[in-house]
């Protein structure tokens, strides 16, 4: 099929050949005719599709087909989650209505001048690309006006629900016409977009391209099992082991992005971090630099890198693991685009080995177990690299021929073999150097459960002892929170939190959400003043409990901590913390059993 027999109309064709599209993807084959039909055009769509399927012109071209030119009150809105993707698809959308006068498209997002944007909308603008916060600074400043909205559209809604603009989307379908066709795009059908879809779409079809939830259909997983402490030289190996790598490394935190690119860049690597603490000029900048192939290796925290759109991606690291296989879904399918092969690749330690289990029951797909290449295999590979770059470089006679003579005088009693291992060692001698005496990196084997011990493959201990999992980061503290998945409560919601209730500027470390409460891992300097901070707080109208957790360093008690807090005189706090405390420990005693990977509550024993 192609986009003439789609139904494009032609100003649109002439814009799209000039771009270099040939033939429809499976997601633009299956959703534009649909939003074309006289019939089903009107109606609310569903389309779940993996990132980078091509999307954008799955709802844009049928978006520019049902403008009115002639009228410039805006009367489209595409919402996604970030500046990244809210400019990408401003300007996919600027050139596939190039060849038609009089449309508008105009992008409003924070961290730039709004004077600016507001001029832009001043002038007409029939599509307003936005994301959900300065839309809504927009709104209420009277600057955006969508009364006459017909067609909104949610790109990449389970990225933007996971962000924590649920309260921002409800705003914004306030002040939307009651007539309008809603389209919801999302790589997965979660909760949340399953919650949207209830409360805004009307009778809506879902339009699924692949299976629900699936990973991206051209891209490998494997993963490498180290000790947590071997994970920055096991990354080492791997980007070595592949000589035209350029890909995204993957981080929880912004420190501990900022702390892997600078090892690499100390290294000699060609890479750069991208995090929520770098300015948008500085974001902006590294963006351009890594989509031009300036920069090998970005590495990224999940909120930064959401909505990022880079083609030619071949591979995508992840250092740590994400809280949730959503995440793992989107982080995989920024590779394996347009028919393209790519490679997912997790680094993970004993304790992360469950959630590797977890990603492949969503995806549908296997991981395969790596072996970490040897220093002879990464050597040879940078040894061929060297000579193929060596072999492929073009000569220019005209240009050289001045400078030969001198050269030649130079390098007349050099014997032809040294000078050519003199070339081969300032090419790869880095490598060499380094693999010499490269450090042992000990192969991790799953190990099975012992009886008695209390302890099984995954790092718990038995209920009696009532041990969370062990691996603390140095020098950090876990703190037990009161909220979990149940209240919606993601890593996002996590970081907004203890930024409105904590005073300056607070690190974080690993958060591991459960159903019905976390674990938040802060700096042990921290640990009593950010607990102090969120206990007693309200999140949704539930009061939180928050303490040190006892098994940490200098951890106390949850019925001590409310003794010593503030809140002294009051027995209703104290029996409130005492009841959540039962209640989570009951919660993950159930979880655990139901998993297996508990032992049993041993019976009391008998007077």
């Amino acid at each position: 099929m192609t986009f003439q027999e789609l139904g494009i109309r032609p100003e649109i064709l002439s814009a799209i050949d000039e771009l270099g599209f040939e033939q429809p993807m499976p997601v633009q084959e299956t959703v534009i005719p649909l939003l074309l039909d006289e019939e089903q055009g009107t109606k609310d769509y569903i389309a779940l599709a993996q990132t980078g399927t091509g999307k954008t012109a799955a709802f844009g071209l049928p978006l520019l087909e049902k403008i009115n030119a002639s009228d410039r009150t805006t009367q489209a809105v595409v919402l996604s989650p970030t500046r990244e993707l809210c400019l990408q698809i401003a300007d996919d959308l600027r050139d596939f209505s190039k060849y038609m006068k009089g449309v508008g498209v105009v992008a409003v997002y924070g961290g730039t001048s709004i004077s600016d944007q507001i001029r832009s909308l001043r002038h007409g603008a029939q599509i307003i690309v936005a994301t959900p916060g300065r839309l809504i600074d927009l709104i209420e400043r009277g600057k955006a006006r969508l009364e006459q909205v017909s067609h909104i559209v949610l790109d990449e809604a389970d990225e933007m629900l996971n962000m924590g603009f649920s309260e921002s989307i409800n705003r914004i379908f306030e002040c939307l016409p009651e007539e309008r066709q809603v389209l919801l795009f999302s790589a997965t059908m979660s909760k949340e977009v399953e919650r949207v879809a209830k409360s805004y779409l009307r009778e809506y079809k879902e339009v699924v391209v692949g299976s629900r939830n699936e990973g991206a259909e051209h891209v490998n997983h494997i993963y490498y099992m180290v000790n947590a402490k071997d994970k920055y030289l096991a990354l080492k190996r791997i980007v070595d082991y592949y000589p035209r790598i350029y890909g995204i490394i993957f981080c929880r935190t912004k420190m501990e992005t900022q702390e892997v690119a600078d090892k690499l860049i100390k290294d000699g690597y060609n890479a750069e971090a991208l995090h929520g603490d770098l300015s948008q000029q500085q974001r902006d900048l590294t963006m351009q630099k890594f989509r031009s192939h300036l920069t090998q290796l970005l590495v990224a925290t999940d909120v930064a890198a959401r909505g990022l759109d880079v083609d030619d991606l071949t591979h995508v690291i992840n250092y740590s693991m994400p809280d949730d296989t959503e995440s793992y879904t989107h982080r995989s399918g920024r590779t394996g685009r347009a028919g393209k092969k790519g490679t997912s690749i997790a680094i993970i330690n004993l304790r992360e080995r469950h959630k590797i289990r977890l990603v492949e029951k969503v995806i549908g797909k296997d991981f395969l177990a790596g072996r970490l290449p040897s220093p002879e295999e990464i050597c040879s590979k940078q040894l061929f690299r060297a000579i193929d770059e060596i072999e492929k470089t073009d000569v220019d006679d005209e240009q050289i021929e001045p400078f030969m003579k001198e050269v030649r005088r130079h390098f007349e009693y050099v014997d032809k073999e040294e000078i050519l291992k003199k070339l081969v060692s300032r090419e790869f001698g880095r490598f060499l150097k380094y693999y010499a005496d490269a450090p042992e990196i000990e192969v991790v084997e799953p190990k099975s459960k012992g009886k008695g011990k209390g302890k099984n493959d995954e790092g718990w201990t038995d209920w009696k002892n009532k041990k969370p999992r062990k691996g603390t980061q140095q020098g950090y503290v876990k703190l037990f929170v009161s909220l979990g998945r149940n209240d919606r409560f993601f890593p996002g919601e996590a970081m907004q939190f203890i930024n409105r209730n904590v005073t300056g500027r607070q690190d974080v470390g690993h958060i591991d959400i459960m159903p019905q409460f976390c674990f938040i891992e802060v700096p042990a300097r921290d640990a009593k003043r950010v607990a102090s901070a969120l206990n007693g707080t309200y999140y949704h109208n539930k009061r939180v409990s928050c303490h040190v957790d006892r098994e940490a360093p200098g951890g106390k008690s949850a019925d001590k901590q409310a003794k010593q807090g503030k809140r002294k005189g009051d027995n209703t706090a104290k029996d409130d913390s005492r009841k959540q405390q039962r209640d989570a420990r009951k919660a993950l005693f159930n979880i655990m059993e139901q998993e297996g990977g508990w032992a049993r509550r041993r019976p009391k024993k008998k007077k």
